[in-house]
């Protein structure tokens, strides 16, 4: 652990500053990793309980064809489901750890998760404010919220894997 981070989510309520903040998930595909991020985001963190919402629409990959094709049924079907959410059930501390259990809604259907969990210090930041950081990472299977499109390699193997993994950097600003 860093010099500076401690494992526990600060008392109050805060919200994401989107501008030093990115929401995120990685694939493997083929030979290597596919990733993408989400543009139009919230996360707050009030009573303990961590709240967060993406807007399927905002999802950003290297090509607009493809961008296209994640709004499709094949994947986040958007028409039907605008929006991805998490809210956090219980925060954990075990020894060094923070794990934060929750429950992700993507497409639709809801499935428990447990989130790993670096928290750093609150600081105070140049305009008067405070503000600290998480790096929030899960693995869950695409299947389970109804995600299954391939593309068979010549191999007969599959394309993409159904693992991916959710990850969130986040700066989150203290509200008065």
């Amino acid at each position: 652990m860093a010099t500076g981070e401690m494992q526990t989510i600060p008392a109050g309520t805060w919200s994401v500053d989107r501008v030093h903040s990115t929401l995120g998930f990685s694939v493997e595909y083929m030979a290597g990793t596919f990733t993408g991020t989400f543009s139009d985001f919230d996360v707050s963190v009030a009573d303990g309980v961590l709240k967060g919402e993406a807007k399927v629409a905002s999802v950003q990959v290297k090509d607009p064809d493809l961008e296209a094709h994640l709004q499709t049924p094949d994947f986040f079907d958007a028409e039907r489901y605008p929006e991805l959410a998490f809210v956090s059930r219980s925060i954990e501390r075990s020894g060094n750890e923070l794990t934060i259990k929750g429950d992700v809604t993507i497409k639709g259907h809801t499935e428990p998760v447990e989130l790993t969990t670096t928290v750093s210090e609150p600081i105070a930041d140049p305009y008067g404010g405070t503000r600290f950081g998480m790096k929030l990472k899960t693995t869950i299977d695409r299947r389970a919220f109804g995600v299954s499109w391939n593309n068979p390699l010549p191999s007969g193997e599959p394309a993409l894997s159904n693992d991916v993994v959710l990850s969130a950097d986040l700066q989150l600003s203290r509200q008065e």
